[in-house]
């Protein structure tokens, strides 16, 4: 950690301080370790901590080119390049985004509410509306989707009925609107599967990486952060282990991380207005509306 103590370190803000810290243990304990980079901002400082505690050489960096993608984005990775001096991986789609909607279905308003969507329609699902003992008796291999379709968590021992935190009613009048107008058209996530999961699977297997670091923070809520419970995940049947290093990061410790250390983000930040990158256009952005007027002005 030399260089580490020769970068000026926040001392005051206990959670940047003990993110540095962490950092420097976890990657002491890798010899391969992989890091996505997405020329977002929570990547940015991903990056920044990396490169202050010096293991920025050590570390393998790859970016997922999903084929719609800002030209900032483009222009913000090769800035982070110049400035660390390293390498970002452009890693290209296993399937077209095209191709993978043509096949499967468009995605509709979130990756995991058109995940539970593409599980009913794949179980021919009427859209009912009927309490979840009655409808695991008629889809009795759907389970998972017809928990979330119904709010609901049935435990067959005790026959207990209980509320699901990720369920339907987390997208108000969802389930009306879909008992009202049924899609006649597939619905699914896979854009997210081909473009990115497998891709990454396949980079993780191609480098034989014990560590994969993803800028992913408890604060930003959502599915994704509630994966997880804590910065590190240990896993023996996947081969290695993953790694969150602005886990614990509020918004405000972002925001001072930001200020002490200058960091420069996207242009999709500064200039476009935008609160979150990546796929251009893509419908799971809750401000999408906002975004299309983004990209007819830039």
């Amino acid at each position: 950690m030399a260089k580490a103590f020769e970068t000026s370190l926040d001392t005051n803000n206990f959670t940047i301080f003990d993110s540095y810290a962490k950092v420097v243990s976890v990657l002491s304990r890798s010899a391969t370790p992989v890091c996505s980079i997405s020329g977002g901002s929570d990547s940015d400082i991903v990056l920044d901590i990396i490169h202050n505690v010096g293991e920025d050489r050590k570390v393998h960096y790859y970016w997922f080119d999903t084929g719609l993608e800002y030209q900032a984005t483009k222009e913000h990775l090769n800035f982070l390049e110049n400035k660390y001096r390293i390498e970002i991986e452009r890693v290209k789609a296993c399937k077209p985004i095209p191709t993978c909607c043509r096949e499967y279905g468009m995605p509709f308003l979130s990756k995991y509410v058109s995940e539970q969507i593409m599980r009913l329609q794949l179980h021919g699902f009427q859209w009912e509306y009927e309490p979840l003992p009655e409808l695991l008796e008629k889809y009795p291999n759907c389970k998972i989707a017809l928990q979330w379709w119904c709010n609901a968590y049935y435990a067959p021992k005790s026959g207990v009925v209980q509320m699901s935190r990720f369920s339907i009613s987390r997208n108000k009048w969802l389930k009306e609107f879909l008992i009202a107008n049924p899609p006649d058209f597939k619905i699914s996530n896979k854009c997210c599967e081909y473009a990115k999961k497998k891709p990454a699977k396949l980079l993780i297997k191609e480098h034989f990486a014990d560590l994969d670091i993803i800028g992913v923070r408890k604060a930003e809520g959502g599915i994704r952060s509630a994966a997880y419970k804590t910065c590190f995940s240990e896993s023996k049947t996947q081969g290695y282990n993953s790694y969150r290093p602005v886990f614990w990061y509020t918004d405000k410790d972002k925001k001072i991380y930001e200020d002490f250390y200058g960091i420069q983000h996207s242009r999709c930040y500064t200039e476009y207005g935008l609160k979150r990158t990546g796929c251009v256009g893509c419908p799971y952005n809750p401000k999408v509306t906002q975004e299309l007027d983004i990209i007819k002005k830039h």
